[in-house]
């Protein structure tokens, strides 16, 4: 007989509860939608609530259980909250992907304050925020999974995104150096770099950038979200427990 592979990988959730900031799109959502049909009650946050709804209504469709939280990341009384809420919800906090993010593409001369604060804010601050406030429950609970979505850019960097290459290499550090203060309470934390992912963020950059974009990348393609839901859905479990503080790049060997 021979051998199929599955398209997917699947590892018991059930009775823990999940925050994926940015789930309303692209792999925010995909990362949610991973995380609910693997048992995970999921809270979905993002700040357009009409987004969020689609997404929370893809998961209890497919049998799972979710909640839409809309939460400015910026904003520390807002951050707090909604992890407040998720720890009132669902008594817990295991899991935390800090996925949310923008971009504010020009030249670095061309950059205004605003282009700069906005992504460093949104993308940085946010994932400084959110990680603190759920840390304190970890830690109380002596186990934690924490995935913050870096990028490739973060790594190798990319011209007109220093703002957002910046904040990728932020993330990086905040992962590596934070690995260190919470890996004896039994919390990890890694980072996950990709590619070039097929989203709406990779749609604006239009036909003629994509297949210049494929050219360069190995494998001949744009990354599917699901491909970076599971390496999420992984990091996320209990099987993951002596990987932190690292970063794993998938971008069908683009940077090697």
């Amino acid at each position: 007989m021979a051998f199929t592979p599955s398209n997917e990988i699947r590892i018991d959730l059930s009775g823990q509860s999940a925050i994926v900031t940015g789930a309303s799109q692209g792999l925010g959502r995909a990362i949610a939608l991973r995380l609910g049909e693997n048992g995970a009650h999921v809270a979905c946050v993002a700040r357009t609530p009409e987004k969020l709804a689609e997404t929370v209504g893809a998961i209890t469709a497919a049998g799972g259980s979710a909640q839409a939280i809309t939460c400015d990341v910026k904003d520390r009384s807002s951050v707090e909250a909604a992890v407040d809420q998720v720890s009132d919800l669902w008594e817990r906090v295991d899991i935390l992907v800090n996925n949310a993010g923008i971009t504010r593409d020009t030249l670095l001369l061309r950059m205004s304050d605003e282009e700069w604060d906005d992504v460093i804010e949104t993308n940085l601050r946010g994932a400084f925020l959110f990680t603190r406030a759920v840390s304190r429950l970890m830690m109380r609970a002596r186990y934690g999974r924490i995935i913050n979505m870096a990028s490739v850019s973060g790594i190798m960097g990319n011209p007109g995104q220093t703002n957002y290459s910046a904040s990728k290499a932020g993330l990086i550090g905040l992962t590596r150096s934070l690995s260190r203060e919470l890996a004896s309470r039994k919390v990890t934390i890694n980072a996950i770099a990709p590619g070039f992912i097929a989203s709406e963020m990779t749609e604006a950059l239009g036909d003629a950038v994509l297949q210049e974009v494929k050219k360069r990348v190995p494998a001949r393609r744009l990354g599917k979200p699901e491909e970076v839901a599971d390496a999420v859905l992984y990091l996320s479990s209990v099987s993951a427990s002596y990987i932190t503080g690292q970063v794993l790049v998938i971008d069908g060997g683009l940077t090697g």
